[in-house]
């Protein structure tokens, strides 16, 4: 009896289609350039001809990608900074480009501490939580239909450690935590960590109202700014930890506009082994020195320009969520001024739900992506009824106040108009020829 193979997670087609090019191929060579195609086909389309608004990504300067292919990524640097630390020799200037590193967030974040060799934001919370809780643990956490994200439920870090997650109660309507239920909630349950980390960030949160709150028991705070992290450091959000956050975790991608991976920063010294011990050995051994370098490279670019790009971000965020909602696409927060982030997100339950909206954008170089809204039920993660769209590639590529005026007209055109999104293709890609140089470093 022939045995069946178990179903495979990914998208069969797109599978399939991979293995055809590679049955095709002649030999591992040609198996290779077509890795190579598929490569310049995406920086084509999505690099040069997209108007490209998903919240998540951003631009890097041409010295922060530079540098991610770096002769000492290459190199394995195993352990912390300094000699008798690492368990390979050979490892001084390794050290010099890791400690520039740790020092530039600290100036960044006005923070004590800081920590670069996450790999991505998301094993940041597991150090957190694996640093600072014990399985069995309370901790309070954002639910996702109101904005929360995965890495601090129970199928992320949070999961696997054991916890006990309690959910932070939240105001569907003004899209802010629920202070009054959270006092109540938080005292019966006695959270060792609350968690404030959302994936759908509008407004800021009540970092220091929460951790006077959660004093009484002795519970702390972590701020997750996975998303908002280059606004913190450019001083158009709030400050987390000079609000009462004891530790902050989020992502060099997003808004921080560098490699995509994570930081962490805090001020507290006896966090200190807790949290290193949990980045390293557990999470963290060879780490990528190239990408740390490129994030160094970012974080000078952030003290150097980051309060005007980032409040320029904010300002296209403001101005595309106007003119969206003005033009019928309806715009949570509308009665708050819509966001003060990044972030604008639309409900397009009458267009026919966040998937099928995102994909037809596409079609029309507009990228976006689907999302959550408060009404919605975490199970309805496949299709939503929101849309999330970021401005902070556009921002960094020189657009401002006409062009998402110009966008806004190119979404609604698509959504309210009916307009054929080929057609819109065309308007799309002649906006982003005319946006091809990279603003806020010192290589523009």
């Amino acid at each position: 009896m022939t045995a069946i193979a178990p179903p495979d997670i990914h998208d069969a087609n797109t599978l399939a289609a991979a293995r055809a090019l590679l049955d095709a191929a002649g030999d591992p060579r040609q198996m290779q350039q077509e890795v190579l195609a598929a490569v310049a086909r995406n920086e084509q389309w999505r690099g040069r001809e997209c108007i490209n608004l998903l919240a998540p990504e951003a631009l890097m300067s041409p010295t922060v990608r530079q540098l991610l292919s770096a002769e000492v990524g290459q190199r394995a640097a195993e352990g912390h900074i300094g000699p008798v630390n690492r368990w390979f020799a050979g490892t001084k200037h390794i050290d010099e480009i890791e400690s520039l590193c740790v020092e530039l967030l600290k100036r960044l974040f006005k923070s004590n501490y800081a920590e670069h060799r996450l790999v991505a934001s998301m094993i940041g919370n597991m150090a957190v939580y694996a640093g600072l809780t014990e399985p069995g643990d309370a901790v309070m956490t954002i639910p996702q239909p109101v904005g929360g994200h995965s890495s601090n439920r129970h199928d992320g870090p949070a999961g696997i450690r054991g916890l006990n997650i309690v959910d932070v109660p939240f105001d569907a309507t003004e899209l802010e935590v629920d202070l009054p239920a959270f006092e109540r909630v938080g005292k019966q349950t006695r959270p060792k960590l609350i968690a404030l980390g959302a994936s759908m960030t509008l407004f800021p949160l009540p970092v220091r109202e929460i951790a006077a709150i959660a004093d009484e028991w002795g519970g702390k705070v972590f701020f997750d700014g996975a998303h908002q992290l280059g606004l913190i450091a450019g001083g158009q959000f709030q400050d987390p930890l000079a609000e009462g956050a004891a530790v902050m975790t989020g992502s060099a991608g997003k808004t921080f506009s560098g490699p995509q991976s994570g930081v962490m920063a805090w001020n507290d010294p006896e966090l200190t082994p807790p949290l290193l011990d949990a980045v390293f050995p557990a999470l963290a051994a060879t780490h990528q020195v190239n990408r740390v370098a490129a994030l160094a490279a970012a974080a000078a670019e952030l003290l150097a320009f980051g309060q005007e790009y980032m409040a320029a971000v904010v300002s296209n965020a403001q101005t595309l969520a106007h003119a969206l909602h003005t033009r019928g696409v309806p715009v949570l927060g509308a009665h708050k001024g819509y966001t003060r982030t990044h972030q604008v997100i639309a409900d397009v339950r009458e267009f026919g739900g966040g998937l099928d909206v995102a994909h037809r954008l596409a079609t029309a170089n507009l990228i976006t992506n689907k999302n959550l809204l408060p009404n919605d039920e975490a199970t309805d993660w496949d299709r939503p009824s929101g849309l999330r769209i970021g401005t902070t590639e556009v921002t960094r590529l020189g657009m401002g106040e006409v062009e998402m005026r110009a966008i806004a007209d190119m979404i609604a055109g698509v959504l309210v108009e009916g307009r054929d999104p080929e057609h819109v293709r065309e308007e799309a890609k002649e906006l982003r020829a005319g946006h091809q140089r990279i603003h806020f470093c010192f290589s523009e």
